[in-house]
C-alpha cells in the first residue's frame, strides 16, 4: 500500500473523521490549538501503531512494557512501526547527557580504551604496561656496546637503617646496591649508618652488562630479575652517558607508584565506580549550604541577617544569640551593623566559626566580673551537623532550601577520578574532549584521525580543564601507526553522529551538558537527529513541532534533517505551525474549523497549492498573506524608565549589559545557544525575584543591576506543567472551582441538607465518590495487556456520590459544571462576575475550547503557559509590573498567535513591562524593542549583536534576526519610506 487509511477516528475531539495519508513522505499536520492535530498524531494513529507492534511479541514480553490502549478508531490500513519523537525533556536523570543520549560518549570511552596514553597524574610522564621481552628489546635497540647496570628498586623513599636488608641480600649472593644514588659492596653498605627517621632509596644492582647481541639471553634473564625483585619495577643506569630510565612491567609510573587498572572502556564511564569520582559519585556536583541563600546582606545580625536562625524565634534571645555577642565582643564588631558592611573576616567567622575557643571577659563598672572560655562552630556548620544528624524528613527538605549545587572540588565538576583524566588522546583527556561543542568536537577528531591531534588541541587551549594537582603531560603523542588503524571505525562513528547533531542546529551543545538541562525542542532534536543516525527505513516517525527553540535561519537545517530522514524510506508525520515547515512539506493536513468541541474536523488536505486554494482553510488564508498580525504603526515610547543588567558573564555571556526599556513590550532574540535564556532566565528574573520578591533564587555571574527600584514585582510565566497529578485541572489553579463550590454550597437543596463547599470537592471524602476515590475511573491491572481504565461503576465517571450530584444549580450538577468547556461555562456563569471574568480572560488567551476539569497532566506547554498567563492578567495590575514569558508561541498557529498577542499588548497597554524570549517573526515584529544575541551559539555567542526598534535591528549587519525581519514587507516599506 502506498497510503496509511484512517477510518472512523473518534478519540476525544475527532468528529468520526477519515484521512488518507501518502506512505514514504514529509507530511504536516496543522490547525489551531486544540483542533485534534496531537490527537489525530499521537493519540490515534502512533498509539495504534505502538499497539500493534507491541501485541506482535510474546505475553512474556508484553508484561514488561508500557503499552498504550487501543485508541478509537474504526480501522487503520497500511500502518507502519511507529516511533514518536516528542517535545519530553529526554532524562530527568542527573548521570543523562548529551553524550550518553546520542551514544557518542560510548565510543569515547572504547577510543580512550583502545588507543588513550596514559600519563602519571602527579609528574605528567608517559606510562605503559611493557613485558620483560619489551624491555630487553628497547634496550638493544640502543648502540652496540653501551654499558649498563640493571637495578631493582626494593626501598623507595623508606624511613629505616636497612641492616638487616644488606645482610639478607648479601646470603641470596649479590654483590652490589645503590644507596641514596651511590653504590656500595653490600659489606660496605651493611656498615653505613643510614639515618633512621630520613627517607631512603635503595636499588640492588642485579647485573652489570655490555648490550651485545651475544650476551642478549644474559640481559634476558636478568631484565626478569630485576623486575621481580623490584615488584614490577625496575631501573636501568647508563655510566657512561650519565642517563637513567625507569620501567614497569605495571601499568604504573614507576616514580610515584600511580597504578592504573586495566585501560578498559569501564573506567571511562563516571556511571560506574570504576571511574566515577569517589567524593561526588560521579555527579560532578555537591550539595552545600550556600552563604547567598542563609543570610540576608542588607540586614544586620540583630536584625535576622542569618535566615535559618531568625525563624521561629526573636532575635536577641537564646543560645545561638548569645553566641554571636560574644564573637562580636570577642572580634570587635558591631551587631547592628548591616552584614554587607562588616569586614571579611568578620563575615567568614560568622559563617564558619573560629577553630579555637576564645574568652570572654564581663565587666561591670569597669572592673571584671565574669571570664569564660567560648567555642563557636558558625553557622555553616551548625547547618551541616543539623543536617547530618536529623532523621526527620522534614527538617532535611528546610534545611535543603539553605543548599546549592557546587562543582565538586576533588574532579572539578568532571565527574571523573583523576586517574582517568591522566589518559589522554592527543593531549586532551576525556572530560575536556567532552567539554567541547559539537561543532569543535568534530572538528579535533577530524584532526585525530588526520594526525594533527596535537596541533588541534592547542589550538583549543580555552577548553583545557585544569585541576590542582593533575599535572599536564611532559610529551604529549600523536597515534602511533597500530593506534590509528584502531582509531579509524571508531572516529568514523562519531564524526556521523557529530554531523547530525550539526545538521539539526545543535552544534553549540557540549556532550557533558546535562539532559536534564536541555529544552523540550533541544531534547526532541538530539532524538531526531539519533533516528537519522540509526539508518531504520520503513518506519512511521510522529514528531511534535520540532522547530521549537530554533531560529529560523536555522531552521532550513532542520528540514534538510527531515527530508533526509524521509529519503530514506520512511513516513514523516510532523504537528507543525512553522510556515517554512509547511512550505517545504510534501502533504498538509489542516484540522479545524475551530478548537475543542468547534475542532475534530479536516477541513483540508493535498499538496501546499490545495491548501492555498481552499477557502476554508484557516491556515491556507495565512500562507496566501489574506490574513496576516500587522505591524503597529508606531512603536510605544515607554516610561523613560530602564533596566540595565551590567557585566553578564555567566556560562557564554561575554560580559554584556543588557538594557530594557520599561513600559515596553520587549523582544529577546538569537540563535539557539547564544545566551538567551541565560541572561533572562539565569540571571536577571532569578536577581529580580531575590531582591523583590525574596526568592531563594541564586543569580548567574553579573556586575551589578540598576532601575530595580521602577518596579514591584517580577512574573516569569513558562511552560512547567501547572500540575502533575489528573486530579489537579483549570478550574482548581485558576482558583475558579472554589468558587464554584461556595455557589454550589448556596443553593437551598445543599443548605437544606447542611452541605458545606468541601462536599463539592473530589478531593476529600464526604461528597466525592469512595469507590474510585474521586479519579472517576479505576484502574485495572491486566498483566501482560495494557492497564486499562474504566468509567466507575458506581459514579459513572462522575466522580461524586449519587447524593451530591442531587444537588443542582440552575440544572446542572457539579459533575456537569466540571465538564463544561470554557465558552459554555463563560456563557454559564455570565452572571458570576468573579468567575466569569477569570473565563473571559481564558477565552481571550485562546482556551475556550478547553474543559474546566480537564487533567492538567493532559495539557501542552503551551496550554498550561497561558492558564498561568490568563491568571496574572486576572490580578490587579499595578503597572510596575515585569512579565517574563520563554516562547510563549510554542503550540500556537497563526490565529492563536494574534490572540495571546493582543492579550500581551493589553499588559503594556498597562504600563507594566514584558520581555519574551521569542524567535516567531511575528512575534518580535510588533515589539517595541528588540534585543538580538549571537551571532552563534555557544562560545560563538554570548554577545548582543545589535539592540533597538525592529526597524533598527533590521538594518543592523550581522544581526541574525534582523536579516529575516528585514524580510517582513511592513518593516521593509517603513526602511523604504524613512530613506526616501
Amino acid at each position: 500500500m502506498d497510503r496509511i487509511v484512517v477510518k472512523g477516528a473518534r478519540e476525544h475531539n475527532l468528529k468520526n473523521i477519515t484521512v488518507e495519508l501518502p506512505r514514504g513522505k514529509f507530511v504536516v499536520i496543522t490547525g489551531v490549538s486544540g483542533s485534534g492535530k496531537s490527537t489525530l498524531a499521537f493519540d490515534t494513529i502512533y498509539a495504534e501503531g505502538q499497539r500493534r507492534y507491541v501485541e506482535s511479541l510474546s505475553s512474556y514480553a508484553r508484561q514488561f512494557l508500557g503499552v498504550m490502549d487501543k485508541p478509537e478508531v474504526e480501522s487503520i490500513e497500511g500502518l507502519s512501526p511507529a516511533i514518536s519523537i516528542d517535545q519530553k525533556t529526554t532524562s530527568h536523570n542527573p548521570r543523562s547527557t548529551v553524550g550518553t543520549v546520542t551514544e557518542v560518549h560510548d565510543y569515547l570511552r572504547l577510543l580512550f580504551a583502545r588507543v588513550g596514553t596514559a600519563y602519571c597524574p602527579h609528574c605528567g610522564r608517559a606510562i605503559e604496561r611493557q613485558s620483560a621481552s619489551e624491555i630487553t628489546d628497547k634496550l638493544f635497540a640502543r648502540p652496540e656496546g653501551t654499558r649498563a647496570i640493571l637495578l631493582a628498586p626494593v626501598v623507595r623513599g623508606r624511613k629505616g637503617e636497612y641492616r638487616k636488608l644488606f645482610q639478607q641480600l648479601q646470603k641470596e649472593g649479590y654483590a652490589r646496591a645503590r644507596v641514596d644514588g651511590i653504590i656500595y659492596t653490600l659489606e660496605e653498605a651493611a656498615d653505613l649508618k643510614l639515618e633512621k627517621y630520613e627517607k631512603h632509596d635503595i636499588d640492588l644492582v642485579v647485573d652489570r652488562v655490555v648490550l651485545k647481541e651475544e650476551e642478549r639471553s644474559r640481559v634476558a634473564e636478568s631484565v626478569e630479575l630485576a623486575l621481580l625483585r623490584g615488584e614490577g619495577l625496575m631501573r636501568v643506569f647508563y655510566p657512561d652517558e650519565g642517563l637513567e630510565e625507569l620501567y614497569s612491567e605495571k601499568f604504573a609510573c614507576p616514580e610515584h607508584g600511580s597504578v592504573l587498572e586495566e585501560l578498559e572502556p569501564r573506567i571511562f564511564s563516571f556511571n560506574a565506580p570504576y571511574g566515577a569520582c569517589p567524593d561526588c559519585s560521579g555527579l560532578g556536583y555537591k550539595q552545600e549550604f550556600d552563604p547567598d541563600l542563609i543570610v540576608n546582606p542588607e540586614l544586620s545580625l540583630a536584625e535576622g541577617a542569618i535566615i535559618p536562625w531568625a525563624k521561629g524565634r526573636d532575635t536577641g534571645k537564646g543560645y545561638l544569640w548569645d553566641r554571636l555577642r560574644a564573637l562580636s565582643e570577642h572580634m570587635g564588631f558591631d551587631l547592628r551593623t548591616s552584614f554587607k558592611d562588616l569586614p571579611p573576616s568578620a563575615k567568614d567567622a560568622v559563617l564558619y566559626g573560629l577553630p579555637e575557643p576564645f574568652e570572654v571577659v564581663f565587666k561591670r563598672n569597669g572592673r571584671e566580673t565574669l571570664r569564660f572560655s567560648v567555642s563557636y562552630e558558625g553557622v555553616i556548620p551548625w547547618l551541616e551537623s543539623r543536617y547530618n544528624e536529623t532523621e526527620s524528613e522534614g527538617l532535611r527538605e528546610a534545611l535543603e532550601a539553605y543548599m546549592s549545587l557546587k562543582a565538586c572540588p576533588s574532579c572539578g565538576g568532571t565527574r571523573y577520578k583523576r586517574e582517568v583524566l591522566s589518559v589522554r588522546v592527543g593531549s586532551f583527556n576525556i572530560a575536556e574532549v567532552s567539554n567541547l561543542p559539537v561543532r569543535e568536537a568534530k572538528r579535533f577528531f577530524e584532526a585525530v584521525a588526520a594526525g594533527r591531534a596535537l596541533e588541534e588541541a592547542e589550538r583549543m587551549q580555552a577548553h583545557r580543564i585544569r585541576l590542582e594537582g593533575l599535572a599536564e603531560p611532559q610529551e604529549p603523542r600523536e597515534l602511533n601507526t597500530m593506534q590509528h588503524q584502531i582509531a579509524l571505525p571508531i572516529l568514523r562513528e562519531v564524526h556521523s553522529r557529530l554531523g547530525f547533531l550539526e545538521d539539526v542546529g545543535l552544534d553549540y551543545l557540549t556532550l557533558d551538558r546535562g539532559a536534564n538541562t536541555l529544552s523540550g525542542g533541544e531534547a526532541q532534536r538530539i532524538r531526531l537527529a539519533t533516528q537519522v543516525g540509526s539508518g531504520l527505513t520503513g518506519v512511521l516517525y510522529v514528531l511534535d513541532e520540532p522547530s521549537i527553540g530554533l531560529h529560523p535561519r536555522d531552521n532550513l537545517r532542520l528540514i534538510g534533517t527531515l527530508k533526509k530522514l524521509r529519503d530514506l524510506g520512511n513516513t514523516l508525520l510532523v504537528v507543525e505551525h512553522d510556515e517554512e515547515t509547511m512550505r517545504e512539506a510534501d502533504w498538509i493536513i489542516d484540522m479545524g474549523p475551530g478548537a475543542g468541541v468547534h475542532g475534530g474536523k479536516v477541513v483540508a488536505e493535498g499538496e501546499l497549492k490545495d491548501i492555498l486554494s481552499n477557502p476554508g482553510s484557516l491556515t491556507g488564508a495565512y500562507l496566501r498573506g489574506e490574513k496576516h498580525i500587522p505591524v503597529p504603526p508606531a512603536r510605544r515610547k515607554g516610561n523613560g524608565k530602564w533596566l540595565i543588567v551590567k557585566g553578564a558573564r555567566e556560562h557564554n555571556l561575554k560580559n554584556i549589559d543588557l538594557h530594557i526599556p520599561l513600559g515596553k513590550f520587549v523582544a529577546i532574540t538569537g540563535p539557539s545557544g547564544s545566551g538567551k535564556s541565560t541572561l533572562i532566565h539565569d540571571i536577571l528574573y532569578a536577581a529580580l525575584a531575590r531582591d523583590l520578591m525574596r526568592a531563594k533564587t541564586i543569580s548567574g555571574k553579573f556586575s551589578g543591576l540598576e532601575g530595580i527600584e521602577h518596579l514591584d514585582k517580577v512574573i516569569e510565566i513558562d511552560q512547567s506543567p501547572i500540575g502533575r497529578t489528573p486530579r489537579s485541572n483549570p478550574a482548581t489553579y485558576t482558583g475558579i472551582f472554589d468558587e464554584i463550590r461556595e455557589l454550589f454550597a448556596k443553593t437551598p437543596e445543599a443548605r437544606k441538607r447542611g452541605y458545606q463547599s468541601g462536599r463539592f470537592s473530589f478531593n476529600v471524602k464526604g461528597g466525592r465518590c469512595e469507590a474510585c476515590g474521586g479519579d472517576g475511573t479505576v484502574k485495572i491491572e491486566m498483566l501482560f495487556l495494557p492497564d486499562l481504565y474504566v468509567p466507575c461503576e458506581v459514579c459513572k465517571g462522575k466522580r461524586y456520590n449519587k447524593e451530591t450530584l442531587e444537588v443542582k444549580l440552575r440544572g446542572k450538577s457539579i459533575a456537569d459544571v466540571l465538564d463544561m468547556t470554557v465558552e459554555e461555562g463563560l456563557e454559564f456563569f455570565q452572571n458570576v462576575p468573579t468567575i466569569a471574568r477569570k473565563l473571559q480572560l481564558m477565552v481571550d488567551v485562546g482556551l475556550d475550547y478547553m474543559k474546566l476539569g480537564q487533567p492538567s497532566p493532559t495539557l501542552s506547554g503551551g496550554e498550561a503557559q497561558r492558564i498561568k498567563l490568563s491568571t496574572e492578567l486576572g490580578r490587579k495590575a499595578t503597572g510596575r509590573t515585569l512579565y517574563i514569558l520563554d516562547e510563549p508561541t510554542t503550540g500556537l498557529h497563526f490565529e492563536d498567535v494574534a490572540k495571546l498577542l493582543a492579550v500581551l499588548h493589553r499588559l503594556v497597554d498597562a504600563g507594566n513591562t514584558v520581555v519574551v524570549i521569542e524567535h516567531n517573526m511575528d512575534v518580535v515584529k510588533t515589539a517595541d524593542w528588540v534585543v538580538d544575541l549571537g551571532p552563534e551559539g555557544g562560545a560563538r555567542g554570548g554577545e548582543i549583536v545589535a539592540e533597538g526598534t525592529p526597524e533598527a535591528v533590521a538594518q543592523k549587519a550581522g544581526s541574525p534576526t534582523g536579516h529575516f525581519l528585514l524580510k517582513i514587507p511592513e518593516i521593509a516599506r517603513k526602511l523604504q519610506v524613512a530613506a526616501d
